[in-house]
């Protein structure tokens, strides 16, 4: 153990969340990049809306597909390699998008593309288990989610700058660029447990961990020992589907924010290209915001009454409903201005929810964390290919506010699942949760 001695107390572990945070980021920068390159790559290889289609879809089958994978990868081999080696994997791809010729070629890059993606959240999750207390989950969580949700709002100026000035192809060359110097950078800073890391402390160590009746540092949880994942347990347990069915509700809905936003402000709300570019940002602003408050306030909940069922489902239930209700306003309004603000609000609180879902496959996976994040990251992401099918195709018969009825049921039933079926206390591996907080019990809070 390469642990510093007792001490004032290090905070190593924020700037392992702020490297965490840099590469939730960039992930949305390389998967949204695209959209923005979507017009200049149409006009120089002829392809349709439909092929455009086809090669977005093509990002989210392989990324709901590797979900499982890239989890189980971050519990049996550390979230220092798999890290490193799935955002280099995907910088990688990102960059050989600009050099693709065929409609063939941009459908494969971009499956491979997604296939590293895939891991990136399930494994980051585990990566956190490792590094924080229960009582901070929900804000590294929130935190993390919402610097996503912020590189997707920053992506249309600076990707529609470079391609201005050096063509679409230098979109993918620059951000695949600096994937991979964050790979670098996080091998050389991270390490799979605080207790490995020279630049941590006793005293934060002991913060982390909390001691025994002893005085004795809590070992982690779980270790780094290659676990055999109890597959028929996950499989067979209610509570494990009940959270992938609660995250699909919640990715329904996102999903129109990712896929047909700019199409509806564009076409239905009749928005110059140049104001739709402003105005699709708000929401994903506001719903960085949200990200950070859901966190905040279910961890300080928890603080409080060291009850993780009540401190997660008092955030979740609420957020799901508000951000339903919020969706009718926005389809009905003659206003678009209104509209705008009223998806702003819908997404503020259904991103309000994402601290307390993260927070779940932490309290309930235990060794197996990143898995059950993959597997609940996999169920909710096939969310990515039926929302944006069914919104087109209610659209194309004619109703652009139908679509938003059907997200606002998708969200209510959400929160239903949330209220009486999905249990945040409840062990998806055959064993019983931690008890609440070892360092909160034992007095170092």
């Amino acid at each position: 153990m390469s642990v510093q001695q007792e001490g004032r107390r290090t905070h190593f572990r924020w700037v392992i969340l702020g490297v965490i945070c840099l590469m939730y980021l960039i992930t949305y920068l390389d998967r949204t990049n695209i959209s923005v390159a979507a017009p200049s790559i149409s006009s120089d290889f002829g392809f349709s809306k439909v092929q455009m289609g086809v090669i977005f879809s093509s990002f989210v089958w392989a990324y709901a597909i590797g979900q499982v994978p890239g989890g189980w990868l971050g519990d049996r081999f550390g979230p220092r390699r798999v890290l490193a080696s799935i955002v280099t994997w995907w910088s990688i791809f990102t960059i050989i998008t600009a050099q693709a010729a065929t409609y063939a070629a941009f459908i494969v890059i971009r499956f491979l593309f997604g296939l590293g993606e895939a891991g990136a959240f399930p494994t980051a999750t585990r990566a956190m288990q490792l590094w924080f207390r229960k009582q901070e989950r929900g804000f590294v969580q929130g935190i993390t989610h919402s610097c996503s949700r912020f590189g997707a709002a920053i992506v249309p100026p600076i990707a529609a700058t470079i391609i201005l000035h050096y063509g679409w192809r230098a979109v993918f060359y620059a951000f695949g660029g600096l994937g991979i110097l964050w790979a670098i950078l996080f091998f050389l800073v991270y390490r799979n447990i605080p207790e490995e890391h020279r630049w941590v402390n006793r005293a934060e160590l002991t913060y982390i961990r909390g001691v025994d009746a002893q005085g004795n540092l809590i070992p982690p949880v779980d270790t780094l020992k290659k676990p055999q994942v109890p597959w028929r347990k996950l499989l067979s347990s209610g509570n494990m589907w009940f959270i992938m069915m609660a995250y699909f509700c919640y990715n329904y809905a996102f999903y129109f924010y990712s896929t047909w936003l700019p199409t509806y402000l564009q076409e239905y709300r009749h928005f110059t290209l140049l104001k739709m570019g402003f105005f699709a940002s708000i929401p994903l602003l506001a719903g960085v915001i949200g990200d950070t408050l859901g966190g905040l306030i279910t961890d300080r909940i928890y603080r409080n009454t060291r009850n993780a069922r009540f401190s997660r489902k008092v955030v979740a239930v609420p957020a799901l409903v508000v951000a339903a209700i919020a969706l009718i306003p926005a389809a009905t309004t003659a206003n678009p201005y209104v509209a705008v603000a009223c998806l702003a609000v819908s997404l503020f609180f259904l991103e309000g929810m994402i601290g307390p879902q993260w927070c779940v496959p932490m309290d309930v996976g235990g060794a197996y964390s990143g898995t059950v994040s993959g597997m609940m990251s996999m169920g909710g992401n096939l969310a990515g290919v039926v929302s944006p099918i069914v919104f087109g195709a209610l659209v194309q018969g004619g109703s652009w506010t139908a679509p938003f009825y059907v997200e606002a049921a998708v969200l209510i039933l959400g929160a239903c699942i949330w209220l009486f079926l999905l249990d945040p206390e409840r062990s998806v591996v055959g064993s019983r949760a931690p008890a609440p907080d070892a360092a909160a019990a034992a007095g170092t809070v």
